[in-house]
This record gives structure tokens, sequence and C-alpha cells, in this order.
């Protein structure tokens, strides 16, 4: 078994090729909510440069890189080290980089909403400045591409073509991750990255020649082998919400690297704009008949209001940060402050 491949450029070919393309969708978001995509228009170049750059910054000396560590920013952007974020309790072996969206701070004051804290610039390493066009080059390109993707979900859905544009619309949440998982000797117990589902809309994710990611199925973790070109396209909780549970956002993991070897990994996420809702779509009967309703996990509740949900997500993820500069909300969103990190 293995995940479906999509080719884009069916959708815009119209007719007979473009309904086939938008059932295969239908299939593989309820079956799976993963596959890859090919066809996708993404510059193979833009690819290559940002993966170079990427193996660039995790090459520099551990002091560049903790310089811009995520503790030193309030909208948690910037440099993670290699287990300092935890997935369900346990430390996840990998190092990162966090660029959003850079937009201007919104100054705290009444009635200004918790979550506009999420909203500011980036850090950047000061000895590597070609990264900053280039990650910011692959936000734009990747938003395009996936409201084209977002576009096609709600026409699979047998919805109007722009059904979800005023949840993201001139101001997406927007974040890219280059991603390092170093190799290591095998344990059962170690991950990569642990067990997690995405809460954004979509996501798309940059594999290089080496797997690891695996998604769970019914029958078990079905491996996301690398194809080259291809991305990986995966729904996030926002979609399932939107849906009643019709688009599925899957639990998926990374398991490690064999010692010697490292993996690298370059994942956007596409979310909703801070201060939207998500919506509950009227499917045509037949699918909402299909529709299983979204998961409910007590241990990870969800919320309509995209702020308040992502802002709870950084919030566990990231308990140094949340700590240094968020005090005042770790009552209000039940995180004990002396556990650790914890994404899902």
């Amino acid at each position: 078994m293995t995940l479906p491949i999509l080719d884009l450029g069916a959708l815009d070919a119209g007719g007979k090729g473009r309904d086939e393309f938008l059932a295969r969708l239908r299939e593989a978001s309820r079956e799976f909510g993963f596959f890859y995509l090919v066809g996708h228009g993404v510059a193979p170049e833009l690819a290559r440069n940002v993966q170079l750059l990427a193996r660039r910054f995790f090459a520099l000396p551990d002091a560049e890189k903790r310089a811009i560590e995520m503790v030193n920013s309030p909208h948690f952007r910037g440099y993670t080290r290699v287990g300092w974020e935890r997935t369900r309790g346990r430390p996840d072996w990998r190092e990162q980089l966090d660029v959003g969206a850079e937009r201007t701070v919104i100054p705290p004051g009444p009635g200004v909403p918790n979550w506009a804290r999420l909203q500011g610039p980036n850090q950047w390493p000061e000895s590597l400045p070609a990264l900053r066009p280039a990650l910011l080059r692959w936000q734009t390109e990747l938003t395009l591409l996936l409201i084209r993707v977002l576009r096609a979900f709600a026409l699979a859905l047998e919805q109007p073509e722009e059904v979800f544009e005023p949840i993201y619309r001139d101001a997406p949440n927007q974040l890219v991750k280059i991603i390092r998982y170093p190799g290591r000797a095998f344990d059962p117990e170690a991950q990569g990255v642990g067990a997690h589902k995405d809460s954004g809309i979509v996501t798309a994710v940059l594999q290089d020649e080496h797997g690891g990611l695996q998604v769970e199925t019914d029958a078990g973790w079905l491996d996301v082998e690398p194809i080259p070109g291809a991305l990986v396209i995966n729904m996030g909780e926002a979609l399932e919400l939107a849906s009643d549970g019709y688009l599925r956002a899957t639990v998926h993991r990374v398991v490690p690297p064999p010692a010697g070897s490292e993996r690298l990994s370059i994942a956007f996420f596409l979310g909703a704009r801070l201060d939207a809702t998500i919506p509950f779509l009227e499917l045509p009967q037949r699918l909402a008949a299909e529709a299983k309703g979204p998961d409910r996990d007590p241990d990870n509740p969800l919320f309509r209001q995209v702020g308040q949900n992502y802002l709870k997500g950084r919030l566990r993820s990231h308990p140094d940060v949340a700590r240094h500069h968020h005090a005042d909300l770790l009552e209000e969103f039940g995180i004990d402050p002396n556990e650790p990190a914890s994404a899902y």
C-alpha cells in the first residue's frame, strides 16, 4: 500500500481529467488524509536552493544558531535545538528553524486578543543572509500553490471554489520549518517527531532522499517514501473541522534516520487568518453521510477560533517561550509550567 500520486496539471486540463482528479482527491483525502502531488509547478531549482541553504544553516556553529533561539521571540520564531521540543511528553530528535510571515507587531492593549502576540518578525542568522530571501520566496510560492489545492478541495466537496477564501484572504497564517533529523542508533522509543496531527489548513512537505515520514492507517504505519519532484500534501485539523471529518487530519510521525546519516525536510504550513473562525460546510447529502465527524481528543481540545487554537499549540510546544514571554496565559490554557513541552 502506498499513498496516491495526484497530478495537479489534470485539474487545469479541464474535462474528464479534471473530474477524475477531483474524484481521486476526494478519495485520498478520506482514506489517507495524505497524498503525493506532482505537476505542482514549483521550480526544481528553487527547491534545490532552499535545501542547500537549509543544510548550510544547520552546518553553522552551535553558537550562531543559538543566537536566534526561539526563546528570544515572543512570536515563536527561531531556532530549536535537538531534543528541545517534545511531542506527547517525549523529546523529538530534530533541530529546526521556524519562519513565519514577516508582519508588524500588534501592540497589547484593551480589546486586543491574546493570539495577537503571535504576529511579529522572524529571527535570521547574520552569517547566512541568503537564507531570508530564499525562505520568504518559498513561503510565497507554497502559499500560492496550497491556495490552488484548497480551491480543489472545495470543488471536490461540491462547494463554491472560493468557499475557504474568507478564512485566509489577505493575511493567512504561514509557517516554514526547515528541519534536520540527525542519525542515531536504533531505539524503538526514539522519535524524530512524535505522532501528531497538523493544526492548520493544509501542509506541504519537501523531502530529501531519506525516508522516515510515516502515516497512521487502519493497517498500521505506512512509510511515505520520497519521490523525486513530488511534494507530500496533508490536511490539517481546520479542514477536518470544516468538513465534519470528511477530510481527514491524519496522525503522522517521523522515525529518526540510522546512525551516520541525516534527513532534511522543508515543511510549509498554510493556516487560516488568526482572526478567523473555521466555518461549518453544508455538504451534499451523499457526502455528508460519509463524513465521520472530527476526532475529539480530550488531551487536545480544538477551538474553531483560529488564533486561540494556534496559540494553544505554540504554548504547549514551546513552554520555555511560554514561561519567558507569556506566563500570564499558562493557567488559562491549562499548561503546567513544570511539565515538558508537548506539541500534541
